[in-house]
């Protein structure tokens, strides 16, 4: 999977994109099938602003996004990362039900 890390209009520090890959590579454990992932982090205003952490995962067929935003990056991180989560188990649980009527098709045929 390739991961990339981006920061708008600042230089994030390393212990941040570090945070952001050991988050996205938890996501693995829930799909395996995630080609590249994409890291945005952003802010609202300069001083007392609002910290946004955009997440992208490319999977077959489908494109999944997270957005978090709260006061601290990691907290922005660990949201957009719940929000990830769930829609990959929804994604799943789709190509789950597919392969069930392609299987019941071909039975119903023999």
């Amino acid at each position: 999977m390739n991961i990339k890390v981006t920061s708008r209009h600042f230089k994030s520090h390393d212990s941040l994109s570090e945070y952001a890959l050991r988050s996205i590579e938890e996501l693995s454990h829930f799909y395996d099938g995630i080609i590249k992932s994409d890291v945005i982090f952003s802010y609202e205003k300069s001083r007392n602003s609002v910290k946004i952490a955009e997440i992208t995962l490319t999977v077959y067929g489908n494109v999944l996004t997270g957005i978090g935003k709260s006061e601290d990056y990691e907290k922005s991180i660990d949201m957009a990362i719940s929000k990830l989560k769930t829609r990959l188990k929804k994604y799943k649980e789709k190509l789950h039900a597919k392969d069930r009527k392609g299987v019941r098709e071909i039975r119903s045929k023999e």
